[in-house]
């Protein structure tokens, strides 16, 4: 019965988003802010699964493996608990069209499923098995630095992540990085400061973008800036699982 509500709750809060103005910020700005995907009660539930190490796969250390410094990110196992599942779910179906539309724009010919089952299914044929749902946190001191989350052949081109803590009151600093490289001109930077139970969308690797001569690729990575202080938690939904 928990597993239902909680679907229900969620699909209720992804359907209210505007999704037209979202698909047009995806556009014009190359992210889109999501207001209101999950409660307080929601964020603090996510945020206690970061303790319990039997829901995860695996965690990662930034600074051991130099991706940034004081703060680590753990992967769900599967089982993806109800709420996490509901999220990937709901918003893979809203997203998927823009994906395929951007698909279109930069001429390739293959298209997104309309299911993340029948998505997730492509990706075990090219053999990504693992979960990619993941909780970051930072300790005071800490950053994420620019990246693209790549795990194997089967992409998806859009990714979302979600504020579990308070700005001003849990952490200071911490904003939400993305920088886009648009062929022959310099890299173009936004920072977004999100508030607990905010999610942004963004593209995974690249988007299309309309120029003179018609469309082009822009590349982009995304990261967080040096946290001042406090401890920051934030969930990250990728749609592809890894290899």
């Amino acid at each position: 019965m928990e597993s239902t509500e909680t679907t229900a709750r969620i699909r209720r809060r992804i359907d209210a988003v505007d999704w037209r103005t979202a698909e047009a910020s995806l556009g014009d700005r190359g992210y889109a802010r999501l207001p209101g995907l999950l409660s307080a009660v929601d964020c603090r539930q996510v945020i206690r699964l970061y303790a319990d190490r039997e829901r995860f796969r695996s965690t990662v250390d930034l600074a051991q493996h130099r991706f940034g410094d004081r703060g680590d990110y753990r992967y769900f196992a599967s089982p993806l608990p109800p709420l996490i599942r509901a999220l990937r779910v709901r918003l893979y179906s809203k997203l998927a069209p823009i994906g395929n539309r951007w698909k279109e724009a930069l001429g390739a010919t293959d298209r997104l499923p309309r299911s993340l089952s029948a998505f997730l299914g492509q990706c075990r044929a090219a053999g990504q098995t693992r979960p990619t749902p993941l909780v970051l946190r930072y300790d005071a001191g800490g950053y994420n630095c620019l990246h693209q989350d790549r795990y194997g052949a089967v992409g998806f081109p859009l990714q979302v992540t979600i504020m579990l803590s308070r700005l001003h009151v849990d952490f200071e600093g911490g904003e939400f990085l993305l920088t886009e490289q648009r062929p022959r001109m310099q890299s173009r930077g936004e920072a977004i400061a999100l508030e607990r139970g905010e999610g942004i969308v963004f593209p995974n690797t690249e988007r299309p973008v309309a120029g003179a001569r018609g469309v082009y690729r822009a590349q982009l990575r995304h990261g967080v800036s040096r946290i001042h202080a406090g401890e920051r938690f934030t969930l990250g939904i990728i749609f592809h699982d890894a290899a």
